[in-house]
């Protein structure tokens, strides 16, 4: 569980029922993106490059997302990845990534999630903004990852009748690099790729095997279970680490990004970092140089 200080919400609120919303906000997202796949689905549109792509799916589990929130929520904010950017009143924002792991929805390997969070501050700002609540739901397992800032965090099955209880998620006590199985990922642009690529070559002999996944949300909650050590990208936006920002830590992990001043220290574009306590900063230290610059 985190050791961070819950932030002041607005009154009438807790994190308990904000926590409550996520999930159930999730869980129908992640049950229309299954259930209501037409046949063929295909890309409607790319975004930074020809392999960032966008389905119909996306944009239609956004608006969805988008009516639930604003008919429980109408005060709130919204930021989501394909396009929803609403200031809201009451100094929270709900940040969504409807499909989270758009390649592997598309390509039909059970590999994507719905991530939906909600934060104090800005999160276009970077350093400007804490989770404390979310929830990643995972359409292919039928299963819920979620967490409240002070809560814990917990695999819930996406059927909630009560027959199946919540699992508590732990990081994994891993101390050493070498034994270090590390999750990655890569951003769509080829000169970032190439980038990416060569810190692996350097990073590769000194642990004990890379992951690629392709969801930074579901690989954010391999963290959090255990079934990965670490976990390190370059390039996230707000959307892709909200939710799994949050149950890393409730989880008993450590969220980091690439410097030690305030903006920096958080996780995000320039570089996110989770892993248990004793190996956070081991890892860390393969993705950035003396001066704290991502390599």
């Amino acid at each position: 569980m985190s050791t961070h200080p819950v932030p002041v919400l607005p009154a009438g609120i807790t994190v308990a029922e904000l926590e409550r919303l996520c999930i159930g906000f999730a869980t129908e997202a992640a049950r229309f993106i299954r259930d209501e796949r037409p046949a063929g689905v295909g890309v409607s549109a790319t975004k930074s490059s020809e392999t960032d792509v966008v389905t119909v799916m996306d944009r239609r589990s956004e608006e969805l997302l988008h009516r639930l929130i604003q008919s429980a929520r109408p005060d709130d904010g919204i930021l989501g990845e394909e396009g929803a950017d609403v200031a809201g009143t009451s100094g929270l924002t709900w940040v969504l990534d409807p499909i989270d792991g758009t390649v592997n929805y598309l390509y039909e390997v059970p590999a994507y999630a719905v991530s939906v969070a909600v934060v104090v501050g800005d999160p276009h700002v970077q350093g400007g903004w804490t989770p404390v609540a979310g929830a990643v739901a995972d359409p292919s397992l039928r299963l819920v990852h979620h967490a409240g800032r002070g809560t814990g965090a917990w695999t819930s099955p996406e059927d909630s009748s009560g027959e199946v209880a919540p699992s508590r998620l732990s990081v994994s006590a891993e101390d050493r690099l070498g034994r270090t199985l590390l999750a990655t990922g890569f951003g769509y642009d080829a000169e970032v790729r190439a980038r990416q690529a060569e810190v692996l070559l350097r990073v590769l002999p000194l642990v004990r095997d890379i992951r690629r996944i392709g969801s930074a949300a579901l690989d954010l909650v391999r963290v959090a279970q255990g079934s990965v050590d670490a976990y390190a990208e370059t390039g996230l936006n707000a959307w892709d680490l909200a939710a799994g920002w949050l149950v890393v830590e409730e989880a008993g992990g450590v969220v980091v990004g690439s410097g030690e001043d305030v903006a920096r220290r958080a996780p995000g574009k320039a570089l996110t970092v989770a892993a248990g306590p004793a190996l956070v900063e081991q890892v860390r230290s393969l993705f950035v140089s003396g001066d704290d610059t991502p390599r």
